[in-house]
This record gives structure tokens, sequence and C-alpha cells, in this order.
């Protein structure tokens, strides 16, 4: 089976979807991951379904199978506080339905911060929400993201993200999106990823596990700080990336990368090629810099 493998890609207001797949195709890719619209902000424009179908159309010529595009979901829902409770449900509803009409049946979401609530508060606050944005008719998969454990974040671990799950009414409307970045930081080791996919396996079910990004980390292992690095740059290193994007347990998993650019340059094209190789190029951060 053909990798796949991606990274987050733009999507702005005049070639949407279109542009998005142009700029996968550049990059070599077969999959991506974008936002609807900025993720700080509410501020969206209206689909085109015109440049859906184009978009569609140039996916099918190029192998691009819609079924592993991604969605993220914008930072300003915090589904673990209820302060913003209305806000968090109505605006995930709008992404939920964006995603949608693009024909995109992932969308990837922190499931939040406590802010100072507490862990199991946090935990119902965000099952709660979660209920009334799931319905039997959502076409979409809700996917929890593992995080860092900065601050108050909730999915520091995987039982956090099981007890979510758990409390979840439709479950087959629910999966899991793994971060290496993430991880490490949490205090995963992933040098040895096969142990790590067995803890996951046992507490929370592979079948939950929809997509994984791809990240090195600029953090040693279990300091929870979450800052990204580019691939082969940080300390995991290229060999324990690689090793975990080849895992044959998780071949038809889309992999998505993550990583910062240098400078104003993208990366991905490159660290995509350097994965598809298997060979690592310890002057990639130089070239992309001058």
């Amino acid at each position: 089976m053909e990798l796949i493998i991606g990274s987050h890609v733009s999507f702005n207001k005049n070639e949407q979807l279109l542009g998005s797949v142009n700029e996968t195709i550049n990059y070599g890719a077969n999959t991506f991951m974008f936002y609807t619209g900025a993720p700080q902000n509410t501020q969206r424009v209206p689909i085109n379904d015109k440049l859906t179908m184009e978009a569609k159309t140039l996916m099918t010529k190029n192998g691009i199978d819609i079924n592993n595009v991604i969605i993220h979901a914008p930072y300003i829902i915090n589904l673990a506080n209820p302060k913003n409770f209305d806000f968090n449900v109505r605006f995930l509803k709008e992404e939920i339905s964006r995603a949608e009409s693009l024909g995109i049946s992932k969308i990837v979401i922190h499931p939040g911060s406590h802010v100072g609530l507490g862990v199991s508060l946090g935990i119902k606050n965000i099952i709660d929400s979660l209920n009334l944005v799931i319905n039997k008719n959502t076409k979409v998969i809700i996917c929890l993201e593992t995080m860092a454990g900065k601050g108050s974040e909730i999915g520091r671990n995987f039982d956090e993200i099981r007890q979510i799950i758990d409390g979840i009414d439709l479950k087959d409307k629910i999966g899991v999106c793994m971060d290496t970045c993430h991880l490490n930081d949490a205090g995963y080791d992933l040098k040895d990823f096969n142990s790590v996919l067995l803890d996951f396996d046992k507490i929370v079910s592979l079948k939950y596990l929809k997509v994984i990004h791809i990240n090195d980390s600029k953090n040693e292992i279990n300091t929870h700080k979450d800052r990204h690095e580019n691939i082969g740059f940080g300390t995991l290193g290229f060999d324990t990336l690689i090793n975990i994007i080849y895992n044959d347990k998780i071949k038809e998993i889309p992999k998505i990368l993550e990583t910062p650019y240098v400078g104003v340059n993208p990366p991905y094209k490159y660290e995509i090629s350097m994965i598809r190789n298997k060979k690592f190029n310890p002057d990639l951060i130089n070239q992309l810099s001058k």
C-alpha cells in the first residue's frame, strides 16, 4: 500500500479547496489538512461549490483520496471551558457543516483546556459539548488530538482520551489524532513506538486512530511544552519518525506534517521527499534559509 503522506496547506477565499489541492500536488503529497478559515477567529467565507467540484476532479486525477483529507478545527473552540459553551457548540456545528459541504469526513480538534476547573470537570464539559454537536446525521468523525499537557490541556495521556470517548453517545462519530511532538512532550517514548501503540490499543483501541500528525520536537521527552521542529532536526530524530511513519500497524492512517516554516519557506515538499526516500538531508534548513 502506498504511503499516505501530506501536510498542512492553505485554504484561501479565492481558490478554497482547489488551491489546497494544487498546493498538495506541488508538495508531492497525496493527502492534506487545512483550516476552513483563520484558526483564531470566526470569519469564514461561503463555500464555493464550483471550486469544490474542480478540486475533487483534480484530486481524482492525482490519486488523492478525499477520505484521507483532514480539516483542523480552529483553536478558539475550547470544549472544556463552560464559559463559552454555547459558542463552542454553535461554531463547531458550523465547522462540521462546512466540512460536509466540502465532502471532508474528518475534523481534528484539540480537546480543550480546563482553565483551572480541574480535569474531571473539563472532561465532563467536553463530553457534554460533543454530545450536543454530534447526532445520527453527522457525516464527519471528530478526532480528538493527543496533547502535550501544556498548562491545563486535556488529552495529555491516553486515559483522558479514553474517558472522553467513554462519555460519547455515538462512538462511531469519534476518533483520535496522534501528534508525535505532543506525545513526546507528554512523556511517551516514541523510540519504542510499538509499545506506545500497544498501550494506546489497550487503553483506547486502535480502531479509533484516524490520523497522525508527524512532527519532530524541540523539547526533551516529558517537558509538556509543545514546540514543533522540522523532520529530523529535533529530539525525536529522523530514524524514529521514519519508523513511526512506516509502521505496518498504521499504514492505512493518513500522516500529516505540521512542521514550522523555515523563514518564509514551507518545508513540506522537501520533508515529504526525505520521508519517501527514507534519506535525511542535514543541510535542509540551511538550504531553505537561503
